[in-house]
């Protein structure tokens, strides 16, 4: 009875054990390892986020261009035919009855006329509105292309957050998988004994609970995977069924986490959020001084052309001017004053702005700082656990086959080894994770 009892036992574990084998090898066959390097050149490469950033660059430079055609050369052309009735006329001035002719003099008769006009004009001075304008412009372009960077470091940290994930939900897979066929080897074992009657039912009914809770405890990683997988999928730009698996040589070196005053420092001088406040406020700036043109008069070279038919009473074909145009709107005077106030406020909320910015880089900057610290505390930290849990796991075990322990304490001393592998493996993902936090938040991260 016992013989028959051991050789089915061996057989359903080998067969569980194949079947886990098969499982794995057909998942490495399907899946593509990516390393963390290569999955953030693929999520720069691939963020719609990034792209659409892009267009406000682009939006600046085509403001740029507008500005620069709005000093070339105006030119237009316009034409009339007219279809002019014979109107009553009654002259109160007497006409002589005839001319030096002889002829008797009269209105004549016009029943249509026809003119031509084409007109030209080069601004030759603005007051200063294109030059400070076009200024303006160009420090937003840069604080664009800053803002740009400034996404760019965000989607990495993203990228970096994701591949962290993706590596945990598959370690926990592993790591569950595993200790559910260790349960299922416990139950098979249990159940034997307890038909031998060496066991007591209740202790076969908590090997039993304990193996239902880590087939939940799967279900749950396997869920994990597929979730995180999708999103890694959906930042790299691949097809969302795409098998991935992140590359454990990322998460094994790490650096020294330095002082917190210098990543301050590094911060106010390397992020790009400040850095395009600061150009906005000289834009800002240069724009107060665009207001104060309105104050200044405008002045261009003019040219125009005119053709003129009168059939019967005149023909002009060539009348040609040439000149220099004066405008000065006097209502400037009284009627920019909110423009003016605008632009200044502009400047205002832009300094108060900086003084927030400075707040959060402060704030953020420690927090990260110590996160991260505190995340290399916490792999050494486990890292002791596993040895004290693999320990204990083996000091129980020999004690319940000495019917020394309960079943319940097996099954805890079970539960906190599998649990404590689980917390490490975390520990080291997290710690990558925060790294780069602190590197985004110092403007640093690449």
């Amino acid at each position: 009875m016992n013989t028959t009892s051991k050789t089915k036992r061996m057989v359903s574990v080998a067969t569980a054990i194949v079947w886990i084998v098969a499982t794995a090898h057909s998942y490495a066959q399907t899946t593509r390892t990516i390393k963390l390097e290569e999955a953030i050149e693929m999520s720069l490469k691939n963020s719609k986020q990034l792209k659409l950033s892009q267009t406000n660059v682009d939006m600046a430079g085509l403001n740029i261009r507008q500005i620069k055609e709005n000093q070339l050369p105006t030119l237009s052309v316009s034409g009339s035919y007219l279809r002019v009735n014979t109107p009553n006329i009654d002259l109160k001035i007497k006409q002589s009855g005839n001319d030096s002719t002889g002829s008797s003099g009269g209105t004549p008769a016009v029943h249509q006329a026809m003119y031509g006009m084409a007109s030209a004009s080069l601004p030759l001075f603005s007051g200063f509105r294109f030059k400070y304008g076009l200024e303006s412009a160009h420090y937003l372009e840069q604080a664009a292309k800053l803002d740009v960077e400034n996404d760019r470091d965000a989607i990495i940290q993203n990228t970096v957050a994701a591949y962290s994930n993706l590596y945990k939900a598959k370690k926990s897979v592993d790591l569950v998988s595993e200790n559910l066929l260790r349960e299922r080897q416990r139950v098979e074992e249990f159940t034997n004994r307890e038909k031998n009657g060496m066991l007591a039912r209740n202790d076969l009914m908590k090997a039993k609970l304990q193996e239902s809770n880590v087939e939940l405890a799967l279900l749950t990683a396997e869920n994990d995977l597929k979730v995180t997988t999708i999103n890694m999928n959906l930042i790299l730009g691949m097809p969302e069924n795409t098998a991935l698996l992140a590359d454990s040589a990322s998460f094994i070196t790490l650096k020294e986490e330095g002082n917190a005053g210098e990543w301050e420092q590094t911060a106010l001088t390397h992020r790009k959020d400040i850095a395009a406040n600061g150009i906005r406020q000289k834009a800002a700036d240069t724009d107060i001084k665009v207001v104060k043109a309105d104050f200044y008069p405008s002045v261009a070279l003019t040219a125009g052309y005119v053709a003129l038919n009168i059939p019967g009473v005149a023909m002009i074909p060539n009348a040609v001017n040439a000149g220099i145009g004066f405008k000065y709107d006097i209502g400037a005077l009284w009627k920019s004053g909110a423009k003016m106030a605008q632009a200044r406020t502009k400047v205002y909320q832009l300094k108060t702005n900086e003084e927030v910015l400075l707040d959060r880089i402060h704030l953020e900057v420690n927090t990260a700082y110590y996160n991260y610290v505190l995340s290399k505390r916490k792999i050494d930290v486990y890292a002791k656990a596993v040895e004290q849990a693999n320990e204990n796991y083996r000091i129980t075990k020999n004690k319940y086959d000495n019917s020394l322990v309960t079943t319940t304490e097996l099954l805890d001393a079970d539960v906190a080894q599998v649990q404590s592998r689980i917390n490490y493996e975390t520990a080291k993902a997290d710690a990558i994770v925060a790294y780069k936090k602190l590197e985004q938040t110092a403007g640093v991260i690449n």
